[in-house]
């Protein structure tokens, strides 16, 4: 698998994972701090991949 692709889905997952935290922060905001944190993560490691 080229290196970019595996970059530009981890951008896809993190943007799939803040519209669930949008869309479930008014009536599950545990669950939506959850999906948050595991957005970070995955735009972070975009960022990592792409960097390195």
């Amino acid at each position: 698998m080229n290196n970019g692709v595996v970059g530009v889905l981890l951008l896809a997952l993190g943007g799939f994972l803040v519209g669930g935290v949008y869309s479930t922060w008014k009536t599950a905001k545990f669950m939506a701090v959850v999906l948050g944190i595991a957005a970070l993560l995955a735009i972070g490691g975009a960022i990592f991949w792409f960097s390195s």
